[in-house]
């Protein structure tokens, strides 16, 4: 199969094939640990998860690594410095006025004080958030999940390197740099040129006396500051790493390459970020290249508007899953699904209308997985994946730069007619949530896990029995019952069901 991405580096679509036949490296830029992730960082996340997912179920042999940033990223983070405060001292003051105030939870945060404590609180929150979606590097965790803050004397190594082979410099102020002058390919990325980003773009500069950086735009790979919230001793003074040096080295140290396949993230990272990463890993390495490909998803847009807290429309995913957004509790899946049918490179637009449709996919996967499972007694059928017509068809739609839409076609074609032979058909469905992760998400057995599975099951049959007593008042107030518990109830000559609601 002809797999081909759009590779942001060349502004191209291109024929993808990883360095090492049958193994793909990947690294994805993951949260900066202050706060709840919110829906718009998961949809990157889980843009990352279905690129992964998908080239698995091509055949590839996936090594994914999204890290955890804990240290070093500033809140103004549109200047390659990075200006302002580090977002983990903003998460700790904000974190103890919460602890005051009741909002979180006791033992969650003995000290809020301690930068530590607050990262694994809101560490642990993504988490649990992205194995509740079904974001497959979260179960992997630490092995494919690094914390910035383990990698610190690695970090210092590369500065060192970089220093040795002058690609940057102790400024007058103590602070080391990278030289963007040192490497002609800077600016390829995001097309920015030196002579565009001469004046102020670098931030950190001193109008009065700018000889602390040889250019303006010239990014810090290390800040001796011994006030800082959180640092190491190093040979440059105690202080901490700059954001950008973190991801170039965990991405190389984890996945033990110089040359990563693919590397993900949101379209805000393309400058300074990435950028910089590409400018630090080709420094330090020698090499031409840092990752083969570089793909973005764009932002999601909230009812056709930008996410804000001051618009208040800014959710995280746990706002959605327990109901405080919008009044009623969303499963997983549907949101899982919402975030990822559509195109990542065209902003997404997260409606009520798109969770409702979303909901009502879910529940059709779900409803048809329960069935086939049945009459097969969960024996799938083996499913030659670039044979079958449905499976290759949607393979085939996500090889076309993860043209999500028309592979949604085939999926939406199944359920509607999934064929007759019920081990073939489950295995079929298997195949494709390989890929989506959604029925995977629903598929558990509800009479094991959920204690209401039996009332519901209960008032099933009392319904029943009301309504062949012509007794419809009292079938009235068992439906009632039911769906004040969360389920969808529907009758007919061959009895009533109950279906637990997914939005």
């Amino acid at each position: 199969m002809d797999i081909r991405f759009y590779n942001t580096l060349t502004n191209e679509v291109e024929r993808f094939e990883p360095v090492t036949p049958g193994q793909v490296k990947m690294y994805s830029c993951g949260p900066t640990v202050y706060d709840f992730a919110h829906v718009g960082n998961f949809r990157s996340f889980l843009f990352a998860d279905l690129l992964r997912r998908f080239l698995e179920a091509s055949g590839y042999d996936v090594s994914h690594v999204m890290n955890i940033t804990d240290v070093g990223h500033m809140t103004d983070d549109a200047a390659a410095d990075g200006l302002g405060e580090d977002k983990m001292q903003v998460a700790a003051r904000r974190l103890k006025e919460d602890k005051k105030s009741g909002k979180v939870e006791d033992g969650a945060v003995e000290n809020p004080d301690d930068p530590y404590q607050v990262a694994e609180y809101f560490m642990r929150a993504f988490l649990e958030d992205g194995r509740a979606l079904g974001l497959k590097v979260a179960r992997e965790f630490p092995d494919r999940v690094p914390k910035a803050t383990e990698y610190i004397d690695e970090m210092q190594k590369m500065i060192s390197t970089l220093i040795e082979r002058e690609h940057a410099y102790v400024g007058d102020d103590g602070v080391v740099y990278y030289s963007v002058e040192s490497f002609p390919k800077y600016g390829q990325l995001s097309g920015n040129t030196l002579d565009a980003l001469r004046v102020g773009a670098g931030g950190r500069i001193d109008e009065s006396d700018q000889s602390c950086k040889r250019h303006p735009a010239d990014f810090m790979l290390w800040k001796p500051d011994r006030k800082h919230i959180m640092k190491w001793d190093s040979p440059w003074g105690a202080g901490y790493p700059g954001w950008h040096i973190e991801c170039s080295t965990m991405s190389m140290q984890v996945l033990k390459t110089e040359v990563l396949d693919i590397h993900t993230g949101g379209e805000d990272l393309i400058f300074p970020h990435h950028e910089c990463e590409i400018a630090q890993s080709c420094g330090a390495t020698g090499n031409d290249l840092f990752a083969r490909f570089w793909m973005h998803a764009r932002f999601l847009l909230v009812e056709g508007e930008k996410m804000s807290k001051r618009s208040g429309n800014f959710f995280t995913v746990r706002d959605i899953l327990s109901g405080k957004a919008s009044g009623a509790p969303v499963h997983p899946a549907v949101l899982r699904l919402e975030l990822i049918k559509s195109h990542y490179r065209a902003h997404s637009n997260f409606t009520t209308k798109g969770l409702t449709d979303s909901a009502n996919t879910v529940r059709r996967i779900t409803e048809l997985g329960q069935r086939l499972r049945d009459e097969c007694d969960d024996k799938p059928a083996e499913i030659d994946r670039t044979d079958h017509p449905i499976v290759r068809d949607f393979l085939e739609a996500l090889a076309n730069d993860l043209n999500v839409s028309e592979a949604m076609k085939a999926v939406h074609a199944f359920l509607s007619s999934p064929g007759q032979d019920a081990a073939e058909a489950y295995g079929v469905l298997l195949a494709l949530d390989h890929v989506l992760g959604v029925w995977e998400l629903t598929s558990v057995d509800s009479a094991a896990d959920d204690p209401e599975s039996d009332i519901a099951a209960n008032l099933c049959a009392m319904i029943d029995e009301a309504r062949k007593a012509r007794d419809f008042s009292a079938a009235d107030s068992h439906r009632q019952r039911l769906i004040e518990l969360g389920y969808e109830v529907r009758s007919s000559a061959e009895g009533t069901s109950a279906t637990k609601k997914f939005a």
